[in-house]
């Protein structure tokens, strides 16, 4: 599989109306010693946005530093360890980060809204229809929030040009990556273990995450630097002069919306295991792009976690290699029609009669094709 190329004819047009989400990290827009706004960076984003606008593209900011612009507030010097003290700070820091936005765009006459969420919120269909924006700090929900908008590019702006096979800091020999069209390949050549800045909460591993959850929902995601944001119009008009940056090829055919929330929206509550011949058939159904088989009780063989009906739950099967290598691999990902010890009572039942092991009935399947999203 070719993971890098030459970035030519990648980009997509833009005689036509885009719809951006630019994600902008806590080291773009905050000092990580002193907790001081960076007010240059911010103007630039700012007028990129305007610029943006004024070329009829849409565009949503997610941004982050409420927890470091809390700490200045509170003349706090290092972020507290507990999750109830972060949140205590981060909501200190949301307001003054949220006037400053106001002021910034305020002095082009632009108005802002903004709106908080976190994955709880996208647990419930209706809420995660009515999502539009959100302002906090998590390179997931970005990339959530690109796939809600059914965007064209997410932008990771972070304090690096692009993605590299190690940390250029402490590797010379570090290479940049222009162009990724298979991010599990990539994972296993290069190394993404050092973390996020003291203030952020994530590093490039993240960053791979938002980018494998994007392009999955048909989003081309872009890694670049938050110093100079204004390099996204280049990056969008005329990739192959355009500044550094790492770009993810968006999946050509990517999950229908509701598939996507399932896999990727929805909690994953439980585990059930199935069988291989059942596994096999819904990966052929994927394969030649059909719906997936409803899944019934009789080919399910061992269920873990306490989850109730209406729960996401990952289905897995046991596969041993040619090599003899013993593995568990995720086939789907679906919402259950019953608990997990309404399912155990099913399967201990003598015959496949749901009637006769519980007493009623509510569909005749565990899960069911419409609820069902293929990761495999």
């Amino acid at each position: 599989m070719v993971v890098y190329r030459n970035i030519q004819n990648t980009h997509r047009p833009t005689n036509t109306s885009l719809t951006l989400v630019i994600k902008v990290g806590t080291s773009s827009i905050c000092d990580e010693k002193t907790h001081y706004p960076l007010l240059g960076n911010l103007s630039r984003i700012v007028e990129t946005i305007l610029s943006l606008k004024q070329l009829g593209h849409r565009v949503v900011l997610v941004t982050s530093a409420a927890v470091g612009t809390g700490l200045r507030r509170l003349n706090m010097s290092e972020k507290p360890k507990k999750l109830a003290a972060v949140q205590a700070i981060a909501a200190v820091g949301q307001g003054r980060l949220m006037s400053m936005y106001d002021d910034l765009f305020g002095q082009f006459n632009q108005p802002v809204a903004q709106l908080l969420l976190t994955k709880n919120d996208l647990a419930q269909r209706t809420q995660y229809l009515n999502a539009e924006i959100k302002f906090g700090d998590n390179d997931t929900l970005s990339a959530i929030t690109a796939g809600m908008v059914k965007a064209d590019y997410l932008f990771l702006m972070t304090d690096v040009d692009c993605l590299y096979t190690d940390n250029p800091r402490t590797n010379p020999d570090a290479r940049p990556i222009r162009v990724c069209e298979d991010i599990e390949a990539l994972r296993q050549e290069i190394t993404v273990t050092a973390p996020g800045s003291a203030l952020g909460t994530g590093g490039m591993v993240t960053k791979l995450v938002a980018a494998d959850l994007a392009t999955a929902a048909g989003v081309t995601t872009v890694i670049a630097r938050g110093a100079t944001p204004e390099n996204i119009l280049p990056i969008i008009n005329d990739a192959s002069n355009a500044p550094p940056h790492t770009r993810f090829v968006a999946q050509p055919q990517p999950l229908i919306d509701r598939k996507w929330w399932i896999l990727h929206g929805l909690h994953t509550a439980g585990t059930i295991h199935i069988d291989t011949d059942v596994a096999e058939e819904i990966a052929l159904g994927a394969s030649k792009q059909k719906s997936p088989t409803s899944l019934y009780a009789h080919s399910i063989s061992k269920v873990e976690g306490n989850f109730v009906e209406h729960q996401a739950v990952r289905m897995v099967v046991h596969h041993t290699s040619s090599q003899g290598v013993k593995d568990t691999v995720t086939v789907a990902k679906g919402i259950v029609n019953y608990s997990a010890a309404e399912i155990m009572r099913i399967m201990k039942a003598e015959e496949s009669n749901i009637v006769d092991s519980l007493g009623y009935t509510d569909c005749d399947c565990i899960v069911d094709s419409d609820n069902m999203a293929i990761s495999i």
